[in-house]
């Protein structure tokens, strides 16, 4: 029997309970096709600041660099919040992507049939369904560029540098052209070429790179056009590949149009096999330990997690058919709630889903 060994970050605030569930459901997925998982418990943002005084202490990336893939809760809460820099939870994550060399996020956004009402848009925009994946790179640009603070004449003030190389939009735009591929072939490039040099470099690295894919039809947005037209006209869209910052914004902005931020998985990945995997909402502090967070963003990155990294395609399968089964069966958690449903727990709902598995 095949053994997996995953890294768990459960992280602050709702990270635990979440994770909880996507393990029940990853053990029950186990059984069910013939693997063996082995988990691996480490510390990650405020966590990990409480318990060793850093958010990312170096036992938790020996810990993720020995493990077969890692998944991830959430970092950072009000507790750390006067923390600054380097010193916060959310420099922990930004500290294992790049200790893990996960510069390809990959993050789905898709409305499910018993959720469209959710959906904030009309029903004639949004059509029978909307199935978008945003390929955002995550290691570079201003997340991660030259920053400081200095005086100017007496006045203080700040910078933060957003910074590209060739090579890391080619390795991003690689990932986002194959990704059309197996999709629906249709792919756009979201920049600001009009005012950003980093960004002119981008969509010429893209267009260059367009003559390897000519399968893969080639757009490109502004991103102020680009968040107009995704509320706008969410169904021209397949597959959209952009920058660390501008992936950030279009992908909570895809989330909203989904109907829930607590929907939606998304997968870190790099060069090998290795990957990272958490829902992209945040810690939510304000209902932690309440048993009322959605767990089907991290159940859904566990499924993710199967088909990325550990190539369980079967299992993937049947962990999303499980989720929409439970959800067709009228079961919601509060976030997701509507009259006429039935709204559960975190637990309940992490057992619903591995009933159904």
């Amino acid at each position: 029997m095949k053994t997996y060994n995953i890294t768990l970050l459960k992280g602050d605030g709702i990270g635990p309970e979440i994770v909880d569930q996507a393990v029940k459901v990853l053990n029950t997925a186990a059984n069910k096709f013939g693997f063996a998982v082995h988990y691996t418990e480490a510390l990650i943002g405020g966590a990990a600041i409480d318990a060793t005084g850093e958010p990312l202490p170096q036992a938790t990336v020996d810990s993720c660099l020995a493990s077969d893939s890692v998944l991830l809760g959430a970092v950072g809460g009000y507790k750390w919040d006067g923390l600054t820099g380097k010193q916060r939870p959310e420099a922990g994550l930004l500290g294992i992507r790049a200790a893990l060399g996960l510069f390809a996020n990959l993050r789905p956004a898709k409305i499910y049939g018993p959720l469209k009402s959710a959906c904030p848009l009309r029903p004639d925009i949004i059509g029978d369904s909307m199935d978008i994946m945003v390929v955002r790179e995550l290691t570079g640009g201003i997340y991660f560029g030259e920053r400081g603070r200095k005086t100017v004449d007496g006045v203080e003030a700040a910078y933060d540098t957003e910074y590209y190389s060739k090579p890391e939009i080619t390795r991003i735009a690689k990932v986002a052209f194959e990704t059309a591929m197996k999709r629906g072939g249709k792919l756009h490039s979201i920049d600001k070429a009009n005012v950003l040099e980093s960004s002119r470099l981008w969509r010429e690295t893209v267009n260059e790179m367009a003559a390897s894919y000519p399968q893969v039809e080639v757009n490109h947005l502004y991103i102020d056009n680009a968040a107009m037209q995704l509320v706008r006209d969410p169904k021209q869209f397949d597959v959209l590949v952009t920058s660390n910052i501008f992936g950030d914004i279009l992908s909570d902005e895809a989330s909203q149009i989904a109907g829930s931020i607590g929907m939606l998985a998304s997968a870190s990945l790099g060069e090998g096999s290795l990957g990272l995997y958490e829902p992209i909402h945040g810690s939510a502090p304000d209902i932690a330990g309440r048993n009322i967070a959605n767990p089907l963003a991290t159940i859904l990155s566990v499924a993710m997690m199967l088909r990325y990294s550990l190539d369980e395609l079967e299992a993937a399968d049947a962990i999303e058919k499980a989720v929409e089964t439970v959800l067709e069966n009228g079961l919601r958690t509060a976030d997701i709630y509507t009259e006429g449903t039935q709204k559960i727990g975190t637990d309940a709902m992490g057992d619903a889903v591995a009933a159904a598995l």
